[in-house]
């Protein structure tokens, strides 16, 4: 198996999705530093994906957060598909290492972030061009859907990590325990997975640009799970 094939096959494990035409995939890994013409590039493929990203993003917003005005919607909308969240998730999913680079960039520990989140994109518009829209929207929705919760976080202001201590301080005398469980890519543009114990009890974890970030998603997702984000609950817990 030669090291183009042998990355084509190790991407396809780390997304999730068997393509049928794997050059597709291929060119959707190939940065113009080592491309014969920009065509052969995943230039196209990425301005193809931001589109994908967009619609997909946008109806997921407009399905499920009916309270959301339109210029909600929009400020959410610009923090998820932003560069700097398309690099996270493309660090999380751990694709950066199959890129097909030329000498230049060949030290991948260091890709600037307008790399990283343009592979992401053109992953998008090659899964969307090889499959449709619907595998496309299953693939962007299990890896950004975090982020939307992140980006309401921020666009509403809660402090869930201090709503989940006082919570948890006044019903059982404890402190919740945030334990970093992974951190990827270098050192001036890295990303964090915090996750949140109590009392032995392991709630899903978040990735965040920050530890700080991180935290305040794993302690929203905890909040989530002890059902007290609904509204009726959510007043109850403001009001203690």
């Amino acid at each position: 198996m030669d090291v183009q094939q042998e990355a084509i096959t190790q991407c396809q494990e780390l997304l999730g999705y068997q393509f049928s035409d794997p050059e597709i995939l291929a060119r959707a890994l190939t940065h113009s530093s080592v491309a014969h013409n920009r065509q052969d590039s995943n230039e196209r493929l990425e301005f193809l994906g931001d589109a994908v990203l967009d619609l997909v993003v946008c109806r997921e917003l407009y399905d499920h957060l009916d309270e959301l005005t339109e210029g909600e919607m929009t400020k959410v909308k610009s923090a998820v598909v932003s560069r700097n969240t398309c690099a996270v998730v493309a660090q999380e999913i751990g694709i950066c290492d199959q890129l097909f680079l030329g000498k230049g960039m060949s030290r991948r520990g260091e890709l600037p972030m307008s790399v990283t989140a343009a592979v992401f994109e053109s992953i998008v518009g090659a899964i969307y061009l090889d499959g449709g829209l619907e595998p496309a929207a299953d693939f962007i929705l299990c890896h950004i859907r975090p982020h939307i919760s992140e980006a309401l976080a921020n666009e509403h202001q809660q402090n869930y990590k201090s709503m989940l201590q006082q919570y948890v301080q006044r019903r059982m005398g404890l402190t919740p325990e945030y334990q970093v469980l992974d951190e990827k890519g270098p050192d001036h543009s890295k990303c964090f997975e915090v996750g949140v114990v109590i009392e032995g009890r392991h709630f899903p974890s978040a990735w965040g640009m920050t530890k700080k970030q991180a935290e305040q998603c794993a302690a929203q997702l905890a909040l989530t799970e002890l059902g007290l984000l609904d509204g009726d609950a959510l007043s109850e817990l403001e009001d203690e």
